[in-house]
């Protein structure tokens, strides 16, 4: 009995559910699996929808499909836009995790923002378990952020940690073990992608998709002016003529497309700041803050923060893994789990 209990123990999975990107680690193995969210779904003659395929593929056909074939991010803004496809793009990562279909129905933890309202935990529930999840916990993002940034979480000290992922930006002071104060702000990666196509848009008259948004916050994107501009060549469509053209963008064009919604992060950070307890704000005076998710990797985030509440702002190690880290450690500590997870 107990070799069997340990045989169906063993299967237990961590995922990080997120709007850009699903990672997903297996008890004891560490990270699995780390692909985009996004599903291309194949309409037969009859209308039925068949799996094309799930993750990276599936990101490469966005934009670029035909009629019958859609890819699809069903994950919007941190919170489940499309139940069914979602509960594909689980069940095929499970499967895929095992690199089997047949296997004991595992325990899951599934890191979720902290904003989802009762039905939209519900919706991430379901998801898995019909999936082919034995049972279900939930841990929330900023406290994940923090366990997988290596904060000291258990102590009596206030950390504050900002999660900037794909469709929120998570932010949380921590103590003891639990969460204090926390905000769910739905302005993140893809506010910014589509911030720097709509300023393009208006400015230059080219028309650029997402993913070439995406690219030019990666490649050039800025928080604050450079000493030396950065600049590339961005191909797309004029709105005006129709034709294929091509323009040259510098960093100091994203800095201003990005201003406003890294603003809006701003002044989230600073709101929490004036909430948080007079006890726990020394503790933060002291050990600064800490940055994860791939919003923090944009250059001179944490330099803009750090002027902004006069406050020192660190990088996390491995600022893109956090989240899914946190939920795997949590996951592998009972104890740590029954903290930090919740049921509804």
């Amino acid at each position: 009995m107990f070799k069997k209990l340990m045989g169906i123990f063993s299967n237990d999975m961590a995922i990080d559910l997120g709007t850009a990107n699903t990672l997903v680690l297996i008890k004891d193995q560490g990270i699995s699996i780390n692909e985009p969210s996004v599903v291309a779904i194949q309409y037969d003659k009859y209308g039925q929808e068949h799996i094309l395929a799930v993750g990276k593929e599936a990101k490469d056909m966005v934009g670029k499909t035909p009629g019958n074939i859609k890819a699809i991010r069903p994950m919007k803004d941190g919170v489940i836009a499309d139940f069914n496809v979602t509960e594909m793009m689980i069940r095929y990562f499970i499967e895929k995790a095992h690199k089997r279909k047949s296997f004991f129905s595992p325990r899951i933890i599934i890191c979720v923002p902290y904003g989802l309202t009762q039905v939209e935990r519900k919706a991430v529930k379901e998801s898995a378990i019909n999936a082919g999840a034995r049972y279900v916990y939930l841990i929330e993002e900023p406290m994940a952020a923090a366990i997988g940034a290596g904060l000291p979480i258990k102590e009596p000290n206030g950390n504050l940690v900002v999660d900037i992922g794909g469709g929120t930006t998570e932010i949380g002071v921590i103590s003891l073990g639990g969460l204090v104060l926390s905000k769910s702000l739905r302005v993140a990666g893809d506010k910014l992608d589509a911030s720097i196509a709509n300023y393009i848009k208006q400015n230059f008259n080219l028309l650029i998709g997402d993913r070439v948004a995406e690219e030019l916050k990666i490649k050039i994107g800025t928080a604050v002016p450079l000493e030396e501009d950065l600049i590339t060549l961005v191909r797309g469509r004029d709105s005006v003529e129709g034709a294929l053209a091509s323009i040259e963008i510098s960093s100091e064009h994203i800095r201003e497309a990005m201003k406003e919604p890294i603003r809006e992060i701003g002044e989230a950070l600073k709101t929490v700041l004036e909430d948080t307890p007079p006890e726990l704000a020394g503790d933060i005076v002291e050990n600064g803050i800490v940055l994860t998710g791939g919003g923090a990797l944009i250059r001179g985030l944490d330099k803009y923060l750090s002027n902004l509440v006069k406050l020192p702002v660190y990088i996390a190690e491995e600022p893109l893994l956090a989240v899914a880290i946190g939920t795997g450690k949590a996951l592998d500590e009972i104890d740590l789990l029954q903290q930090t997870s919740y049921e509804d």
